[in-house]
C-alpha cells in the first residue's frame, strides 16, 4: 500500500474509534513518506490517547 493508502485507512479506523488500528496505519504511512498528513493525524491521536487514555500507552 502507498503512503496515502495506509493514511485513509488510518482516518476510517480513526471514524470508528479503533485509535489503535489508526495509529498503525499512520506510523506506517510515516515511514513510507515522512511529510505525510499523517504526522498530524498521528499527532492528534497521541493528545487524545494522552488525554482520555493514560492506560492505553502504559498498561
Amino acid at each position: 500500500m502507498t503512503a496515502e493508502e495506509y493514511y485513509q485507512k488510518g482516518n476510517e479506523y480513526r471514524k470508528q474509534g479503533n485509535y489503535k488500528e489508526a495509529l498503525n496505519c499512520y506510523m506506517a504511512a510515516i515511514e513510507l513518506d515522512p511529510k505525510s498528513p499523517a504526522v498530524h493525524a498521528k499527532e492528534m491521536i497521541d493528545n487524545i490517547m494522552g488525554y482520555y487514555c493514560k492506560d492505553y500507552y502504559n498498561p
